[in-house]
């Protein structure tokens, strides 16, 4: 099993299947609109972009179980990427956690624990296996992050 195996759907409602990162180092975040943390929006766009020629991507997954931070559909959570000029891969809103848990955060979870909060980043490495998972207030810029994700691209 790996990530690759999973498909679901993008915020726009389109096939997304997870099986197109093959061989790409990701980073998946549960993200939210209204948290704290939603200005990690820009950073995660820059290390998207940063990367991006290397074989990495972000993909963020809206989630409303933590503190009800994520209470719009669709266009609010796009208007709210659009205002940290975030470009990369939106899912639609899941639950992260809990008797609804995403296949995807199920398969995460159980390899790297489920996340505390918004903005937990996990990072996949090109074999589709979790790599390391980093809790919230670690800032996409943050050097351990990046160590992290250029190791997994010379890996």
């Amino acid at each position: 099993m790996s990530l690759y195996d999973f498909s679901l759907k993008s915020l726009d409602g389109k096939a997304m299947p997870l099986s197109a990162y093959r061989g790409k180092v990701v980073l998946l975040v549960n993200v939210a609109s209204e948290c704290g943390y939603t200005p990690q929006y820009a950073g995660l766009q820059k290390i998207h972009e940063t990367f991006g020629a290397k074989g990495f991507s972000v993909i963020g997954f809206p989630c409303n179980q933590f503190g009800g931070q994520e209470p719009g559909g669709p266009e609010a959570i796009q208007a709210c990427s659009a205002r940290f000029h975030a470009a990369f891969p939106l899912s639609e809103k899941l639950d992260v956690k809990g008797p609804g848990q995403s296949p995807v955060f199920t398969f995460l979870a159980e390899q790297s624990g489920e996340p505390k909060w918004n903005f937990t980043k996990y990072l996949v490495g090109k074999d589709g296996q979790v790599i390391q998972a980093f809790p919230s207030g670690v800032e996409p810029d943050s050097p351990d992050l990046r160590d992290a994700i250029e190791a997994a691209l010379k890996g």
